[in-house]
């Protein structure tokens, strides 16, 4: 078995969410990938318990493992491992199935290396009405919100709350209550909370505590990023067709750049987005 590490969602391997990815995970059992996970550290690892090679249904099996949890999907890894399989059998069209459903995934030859773009499951959103605990665990005020950006949680895989920030200013002042938003969050099958605010219509910047999964802050999140996507076309925020750029982990040092599309007719979003190896 080889763990391979990559970073996504940048072309700078100190950029970026780094991922773990294991393209020959046949014959592991849940608790063997929860410990590599745990071991290697990343946010998430992504293991192919199939191998990488689709089977007679043209789909591959991946399942994906925080330091802390298995969770159903995870956007950056996906991309991490669709790049790592282009690499070793070129670009083309691959279809995973994940355990939140089966995610195709579509990667091109750029000119700065091979770039993925991944389909999401059928997404939804639903209000949130009551906020103050979460505001009190992350020290926000209520008129620090922006009004036109009201809480939803959003699912395209995964479900994450999303919140909209007033100004850049409190989106950049991040310090919470892990154990009380990590609570919080399992009780209400959170994987993360997107924290935005708005640029302009079509650039964001966004922040990802996470943890449920052990980690303080994800600095890229693609299953966030189509999730948000979701979010933009329901509340009529942006019209399709649309490309939306967000803007993550500049508040880490590890900055990333993913792109949203939202298609005409088509509600399932995609998000794209770089990755390269770590250390090489």
């Amino acid at each position: 078995m080889t763990i391979l590490r990559y970073s996504a969602f940048s072309t700078d391997p100190a950029g970026g969410n780094p991922a773990g990815v294991v393209l020959d995970a046949r014959g592991m059992d849940a608790d063997s990938m929860q410990a590599i996970a745990a071991e290697v550290g990343y946010s998430e690892t992504a293991f192919l318990t199939g191998g990488p090679v689709a089977g007679a249904d043209g789909v591959i099996p991946i399942r994906y493992f925080s330091p802390e949890a298995e969770v159903p999907f995870c956007g950056h890894a996906t991309v991490a491992t669709a790049v790592a399989v282009a690499e070793r059998a070129g670009a083309g069209d691959l279809v995973f199935a994940t355990p939140a459903g089966n995610v195709p995934v579509s990667v091109e030859t750029t000119a700065d290396g091979f770039r993925a773009t991944l389909t999401s499951v059928e997404p939804y959103v639903e209000p949130v009405h009551h906020l103050d605990d979460v505001l009190d665990m992350l020290g926000w005020r209520a008129d620090e919100l922006d009004p036109a950006l009201p809480a939803y949680v959003a699912y395209a895989g995964a479900r994450h709350l999303v919140l909209g920030a007033a100004t850049r200013q409190r989106l950049a002042d991040l310090a919470y209550d892990f154990d009380r938003l990590l609570a919080y969050m399992r009780e209400r099958d959170l994987t993360t909370l997107q924290l935005v605010w708005r640029e302009s219509d079509t650039v964001w910047h966004v922040r990802n505590p996470f943890p449920v999964g052990g980690v303080v802050e994800d600095p890229a999140t693609g299953a966030a990023a189509a999730a948000f996507g979701a979010y933009l076309r329901e509340l009529g925020l942006v019209r399709p067709p649309a490309t939306v750029v967000l803007h993550q982990g500049d508040d880490l040092g590890r900055p990333s750049v993913i792109e949203v599309e939202l298609r005409e007719g088509d509600t399932r979003v995609r998000v794209s987005g770089t990755a390269v190896p770590i250390g090489t």
